[in-house]
């Protein structure tokens, strides 16, 4: 008697398990990335770096009346806060991802067991929005755009595409488990400065070809680590605008009037991924990474194993 309890126990609950899988709701799509949220310890020198050298449209900041945000496109942008108390040497609020429905995005990751606010928020262009921690507690925010997105003027921006974003990650497996397992995110590239050490590991969003960087070197842990300096923490996190030619945009920033100044490379270079960059960093110190939506060059360490963004 004892046994035939036991088994209809199991059987009970086999069938509630497969009940909840199969009233799970669909993950909405992630189509790419949204905006970097990053801090501004002087606006005025920020101001002039987002619009006169990276040519970036200044609006004002449907989420948060105190910040600003610097439009490449109707839905891409960096937004800038003020630098809060306490803040350190970190100058990264949050990365955000566009999805086609926020709601279903909180619901999805709500029922999957992922700690989710009660609600989502509304901005006043029409945008809803939620945030969440990954596991290593960066502030990722998820973004439903407007249903009508207003036209950006942005005619001096040297790109108009964020194709990836990146941020500081210790333990490559862990973050994995959110990134891969819960919202499938897709292998891109993986390389580093030596070919026995993996620094950098590109995952593409499920529905787009935007993606996220893993930058892995600053070692075991949790948090930014006591050594790490301002300089430092800003080569980590960063994003970069995609275009068709780096050199052809490096002479477009050095031609009559050089929009060029404060901190940058010396020239364009090509990097281990096989494609032309040039590094920019913000008064803070956050990189803006201009890089070639396709290699030149054969890429170290490991192959491209999806298509590209393009413009």
């Amino acid at each position: 008697m004892q046994t035939r309890s036991i088994v209809a126990a199991l059987v009970a609950a086999c069938a509630v398990t497969a009940a909840a899988a199969q009233t799970a709701p669909p993950r909405p799509k992630i189509t790419g990335i949204s905006h970097l949220a990053v801090y501004s310890s002087d606006a005025a020198a920020t101001e002039h770096y987002y619009t006169v050298i990276v040519g970036a449209a200044k609006l004002p900041d449907p989420e948060n009346p105190q910040g600003v945000r610097y439009a490449l496109s109707a839905t891409q942008f960096i937004e800038v806060l003020p630098l809060p108390a306490g803040a350190g040497v970190n100058r990264l609020d949050h990365i955000a991802w566009n999805v086609e429905s926020a709601d279903k995005m909180r619901k999805y990751l709500a029922a999957k067991g992922w700690k989710t606010p009660a609600r989502v928020e509304r901005g006043a262009d029409g945008s809803r929005w939620f945030e969440v921690r990954d596991p290593e507690g960066n502030k990722v925010q998820f973004v439903e755009p407007p249903a009508h997105p207003k036209a950006v003027d942005a005619p001096n921006a040297i790109g108009h595409h964020i194709i990836h974003v990146g941020c500081m990650v210790h333990d490559r497996a862990l973050e994995d488990t959110f990134y891969r397992d819960l919202l499938g995110f897709r292998p891109y590239w993986w390389g580093g400065m030596k070919p026995d050490k993996v620094d950098w590991v590109s995952q593409q969003v499920p529905d787009g070809h935007d993606w996220l960087e893993y930058m892995l070197s600053a070692g075991p842990g949790k948090g930014i680590p006591e050594t790490m300096t301002q300089r430092e923490l800003g080569v980590l996190d960063h994003f970069s605008i995609g275009v068709a030619s780096v050199p052809d945009v490096y002479k477009v920033l050095v031609a009559a009037g050089n929009r060029l100044d404060g901190r940058h490379d010396a020239a364009p270079k090509i990097g281990r991924d096989g494609k032309y960059q040039f590094n920019l960093y913000d008064p803070d110190g956050i990189r803006t990474e201009v890089m070639n939506f396709h290699a030149t060059d054969k890429p170290c360490c490991s192959a491209f194993t999806a298509e590209d963004p393009a413009e």
